[in-house]
């Protein structure tokens, strides 16, 4: 099929792969180079540099408000465009322009988490599970009947940037299986229950409270892993913490109970990757020579 792919992000890559490994991708469409680096030039996103490398036109507009671009975009003749984190909202003559419509890779189990975080508010909620669901998209947000459901447990320890990187590659291969066959499949849409929205999230969340349980410690910790990382202070120290378990453990919230063990207000965490104050991320045993911790973390 000729497709038209739409896609920003890294999480985006390896859906570009395998649909143009066994399709004719014809454009990719990506948010504009923005300022990056210490000399703040203008960075392509990783969907423009591996739409390059792979010889596909690229097209980065500001906007797809105007008829111009929308004419253009229509222009192209697709038989469907194959979204992935895009970063634009996609106004109703673009959707209806390719023949099959325009397909989303969305990483939750619809309804549950439509928005722009999926990822991370179902490990911070402490979901079980999740999934890929690729969608028929419509105006709505995220409402678009589902073509394909793929369910996938969320790890103990698993953080969000571990997640992101398996629910890649989930969606790449039930995106390849959707076009493989679409025209037999039949969109279900959506139940009206269930319905949550992931919103953005706001770095004033990323303070840990320690009078919470050790479960919602752990998953605030790992949920908000790379990125922006939850954290705690260490006497005058900001510590962010990255990776964690749940283990035994009681005490006074905040109270170190040997090495990097935390006390929560019921049960304990222990900590295993950290990164201190102006440093790299690194195993906790590491952090803590020469540095141990004050009594209490607040």
């Amino acid at each position: 099929m000729r497709i038209v792919f739409m896609g920003t992000p890294d999480f985006s890559v390896p859906v570009l792969d395998a649909v143009a490994a066994q399709h004719k991708v014809i454009c990719a469409y990506t948010q504009p180079p923005r300022p990056a680096g210490r000399g703040q030039k203008p960075r392509p996103s990783p969907v423009q540099a591996r739409a390059e490398a792979l010889g596909i036109e690229v097209r980065h507009p500001a906007t797809l408000k105007g008829e111009e671009d929308r004419a253009a975009f229509a222009a192209l003749g697709a038989d469907v465009a194959v979204v992935v984190a895009y970063g634009l909202i996609l106004p109703r003559p673009v959707l209806d322009a390719p023949r099959h419509g325009c397909l989303n890779v969305h990483a939750s189990l619809l309804p549950r988490w439509r928005g722009a975080a999926p990822i991370h508010r179902a490990v911070m909620a402490g979901d079980p599970e999740t999934g890929i669901c690729i969608m028929r998209m419509e105006a709505g947000l995220d409402t678009g009947p589902v073509l394909s459901r793929v369910t996938t447990p969320i790890g103990a320890e698993e953080t969000t940037g571990d997640l992101h990187d398996r629910l890649s590659g989930i969606g790449a291969a039930a995106m390849v299986d959707v076009l493989m066959h679409l025209p037999s499949l039949v969109p279900q849409p959506q139940p009206e229950e269930g319905v949550t929205y992931a919103a953005k999230i706001d770095k004033a969340e990323a303070r840990i409270d320690w009078t919470r349980p050790a479960g919602e410690v752990s998953a605030l910790i790992r949920g908000l892993s790379p990125f922006p990382g939850a954290w705690t202070m260490a006497g005058e120290e900001r510590i962010r913490l990255l990776r964690c378990r749940v283990v035994e453990g009681t005490g006074a919230p905040g109270a170190v109970l040997g090495g990097f063990t935390i006390a929560c207000g019921s049960g304990a965490v222990e900590i295993t990757e950290v990164q201190r104050a102006g440093k790299r991320a690194m195993q906790a045993t590491e952090a803590l020579r020469g540095r141990p911790l004050p009594e209490r973390l607040a």
